[in-house]
């Protein structure tokens, strides 16, 4: 049996594949699931860059909501300042 192995890109997962000269049928049929793995392998890889491109998108996205939440936390900090400094605030009715 002989054992190739697959080139890959940085970052990409190697795997052995076996090559078509197989002695035996369990062999073939080794070479049969290795080369569904693999196939699967990719999809995942491809699967997984486009949830991390949507991921990476939605955090920007966040990003606004992130800036509109710390801006109104710190006018809310700066009213109850005002507030106490002008001896206005008064307990809630």
């Amino acid at each position: 049996m002989t054992v190739l192995l697959v080139e890959a890109a940085a970052g990409e997962l190697i795997l052995p594949r076996l090559t078509a000269s197989s002695e035996s049928p369990h062999e073939h049929q080794q070479n049969l699931l290795l080369s569904r793995i693999i196939t699967n392998v990719e999809k995942l890889n491809e699967a997984v860059m486009v949830m991390n491109k949507s991921l990476q998108e939605i955090n920007i996205q966040n990003m606004n909501v992130e800036l509109v939440a710390q801006m109104f936390k710190n006018y809310q900090s700066n009213v109850l300042f005002h507030l106490e400094a002008t001896d206005n605030l008064k307990p809630p009715s």
